[in-house]
């Protein structure tokens, strides 16, 4: 009875196969008979029979895409790209070469606006990347942008939203490491070499500088600006500033000093080093108490011929200044080992 069974099962089996296999590639290459034409008869690429491909998308040579993923009609993907299986690319967007998608990406979304995508990046497990902000403020039918550099590396679960506005995008500069479960919201500004911990959130319109990094569960506040070279302590919840080269810990968000150890990584100079932490006491931990506040503060250390001499001090007391100009949050207060907060 078995062996009656089994033969027309899967002659049936095989015959549904070619046939799937003979519609897609029928799908793919039967109506793109342009400039396109050529490059297609040479292109090296694989595309499983079970894709869904748009017979207008423009794939790049040895592409490799897996089951079950979709692409799009206006997407575009580089040379020597991998969609895993489950993977799909909406709306009008770019990938560079090298890309990868692991299973159940999701990257653009079929609204007006555009969805760049550099070289060399790694979009995780069911992230989500250049979709729809979650802003109220957005107005269904207006352009949207997300750009993404290169070699950067977007873990699972993760989530980068476009821009709210035609007049703003989300950028995410190159070499960054986005790690699990982190949200990245509409008109976010990351620099290159950040490192965000599993589960960090950034609110609408965050800017973060080079180098910084922040630990696992950190929150941050729409208008937020976190400088380059800092650190965010795990499970801290940031509503104002952090200054360049400091760290930051604690619900609310406090200055715990200078971000020593990342900075040390970084490669500066013992002076430098020195020269950061003598500004930051003269700031924070005045001796003086007739010092006033953080103005006078600044114009002291700016006095301080050794400490004005450094370019990082200058950029620290750059970073302080720029952080109380019209529409910015101020900087996090500092607060004292002992539990004492500073009068700044």
């Amino acid at each position: 009875m078995v062996s009656l069974l089994k033969k027309p099962f899967f002659s049936s089996l095989q015959t549904l196969t070619l046939q799937r296999l003979t519609r897609t590639l029928s799908y793919v290459s039967g109506e793109r008979r342009s400039s396109e034409e050529v490059s297609s008869e040479t292109n090296s690429s694989f595309i499983h029979p079970t894709a869904i491909i748009h017979p207008k998308a423009v794939i790049d040579q040895d592409v490799t895409i897996g089951p079950f993923c979709t692409v799009g009609s206006m997407v575009r993907i580089g040379k020597a790209c991998k969609l895993y299986p489950g993977s799909h690319i909406f709306g009008d967007t770019e990938i560079g070469e090298r890309c990868t998608l692991m299973t159940g990406a999701i990257v653009g979304e079929d609204i007006p606006g555009r969805t760049t995508i550099g070289c060399n990046n790694i979009i995780g497990h069911h992230a989500v990347v250049g979709v729809k902000c979650q802003d109220m403020k957005y107005k269904p039918g207006s352009d949207c942008f997300l750009d993404v550099g290169d070699n950067n590396e977007i873990r699972e679960y993760t989530s980068i939203h476009r821009s709210s506005k035609p007049s703003d995008r989300t950028v995410i500069g190159d070499n960054n490491l986005i790690m699990g479960c982190c949200h990245i919201a509409h008109d976010c500004k990351l620099g290159n070499n950040i490192i965000l911990a599993n589960n960090t959130l950034l609110a609408g319109h965050v800017v973060v500088g080079d180098y910084a990094h922040s630990a696992g569960g950190a929150v941050v506040h729409q208008f937020c600006h976190l400088g380059s070279h800092s650190f965010i302590g795990g499970g801290s919840v940031v509503s104002q500033d952090v200054p360049k080269y400091m760290m930051v810990t604690g619900d609310r968000a406090n200055l715990r000093g200078l971000n020593l150890e990342g900075l040390r990584r970084r490669g500066f100079s013992s002076e430098e080093v020195t020269g950061m932490r003598r500004a930051y006491q003269k700031m924070f931990m005045p001796v003086d108490g007739k010092l006033g506040g953080i103005e006078d503060r600044l114009a002291e250390v700016e006095k301080t011929r050794e400490l004005a001499m450094l370019d990082v001090v200058r950029s620290m007391v750059e970073s302080i200044r720029d952080s109380f100009e019209q529409d910015r949050r101020g900087i996090c207060k500092f607060k004292h080992w002992s539990g004492s907060y500073s009068s700044s």
